[in-house]
């Protein structure tokens, strides 16, 4: 089959960066699905592994986690997917990418593809409806849209730092569909500005400024919750200053010499979120990831979810994929970018 891959982590303007492969077929068994990939995303994630992992011997590594396909075998202890149907998923980073004709998935980490999407427009949501939802429910532990005493009491009040990328622009839409918070969304540009607007943030501001006076300007109150998808480090002091006691913070990327002491006295609490975390170390309630998928799935056929995909680069082939690996280490890309075999 044909796939994309590399031998050594270079630069991705180097020639050997990416490649065009030839790859035997795998082939599905236990709760494995074999899965005939139509179309992908691409995520930050793919160029950091590329970066960083090189493949431990002379096979090619491929990677990608995001991903449409058909169905096309299953293994003899599958329950919950059969030959024809067509899912969206993310995926075991500990196995072969998306990045080929071809995979091999655990049918506990698939949903059942939205059928008012079109297989580019689904391949954007997988990996960052998950890594959103834990963000928001899992984690921050927002509440569900409902009026109550407590949420009337205690207003829910959303910062999302770097909120014009792939998380972001999924998360801003379910935090304004799935509950009652007040949304306040970073952006630089003006085309990232409007993005945001678009996914559904009450308020705009730009953290290439300070954030401090920016969302005293706003006159919502203090923060409750923090969504931090980039350079967490450069404001944690900011977070902490803007959030009310026992406000909670979560992130994605890494911290560096931060001091935990200094979220002691307003009894903050900081999360992190992983995806991987249940397919890397096969948590107990791995069904979990599937669910969610089924969730976000449900929630785009009843147009309460849009698809988060930015530009479609073309057919799934190394000159593309560098492409998109280029804009995404630039930092500067807009939802999610996407290509289909």
């Amino acid at each position: 089959m044909k796939a994309v891959g590399y031998r050594q982590s270079l630069p991705f303007n180097d020639s050997d960066a990416l490649m065009d492969i030839e790859v035997p077929q795998p082939s599905a068994s236990g709760r494995d699905l074999l899965i005939r990939v139509k179309a992908i995303a691409v995520n930050p994630v793919d160029y950091k592994i590329r970066q960083r992992v090189p493949s431990p011997n002379q096979d090619h590594k491929i990677v990608g986690w995001d991903a449409v396909g058909e169905v096309v075998a299953v293994g003899n202890k599958v329950s919950l997917f059969k030959p024809g149907d067509w899912v969206f998923y993310a995926g075991d980073l500990n196995r072969p990418g998306c990045n080929a004709e071809f995979q091999v998935v655990d049918e506990r980490l698939v949903g059942i593809k939205p059928c008012n999407l079109s297989s580019a427009e689904a391949a954007a949501l997988p990996l960052t409806s998950i890594t959103a939802w834990g963000l928001m429910f899992d984690h921050l532990g927002l509440n569900a849209k409902v009026f109550d005493k407590t949420t009337a009491s205690n207003p829910q009040v959303l910062l999302v730092v770097g909120a014009a990328g792939g998380v972001g622009s999924i998360l801003i839409q379910l935090a304004r569909t799935l509950t009652s918070a007040t949304i306040i969304a970073t952006a630089s540009r003006e085309a990232s500005k409007a993005w945001v607007k678009r996914m559904g943030a009450h308020y705009v501001i730009d953290h290439r400024q300070p954030l401090i006076p920016q969302v005293n300007a706003l006159g919502v109150g203090r923060l409750s919750h923090v969504a931090s998808l980039t350079h967490s480090s450069d404001y944690m002091d900011d977070y902490i200053e803007l959030l009310a006691p026992f406000g909670k913070i979560a992130l994605i990327d890494d911290l560096n010499g931060f001091d935990s002491a200094k979220l002691k006295s307003k009894s903050l609490s900081l999360h992190y979120e992983f995806m991987f975390a249940r397919s890397m170390h096969h948590a107990d309630d791995m069904e979990k990831q599937g669910w969610l998928l089924n969730q976000i799935s449900d929630l785009a056929n009843q147009n309460r979810l849009i698809s988060t995909i930015g530009e479609s680069l073309g057919q799934v082939n190394a000159a593309n994929l560098k492409k998109a690996h280029a804009i995404l280490e630039s930092g500067k890309a807009i939802g999610k970018l996407v290509l289909e075999w």
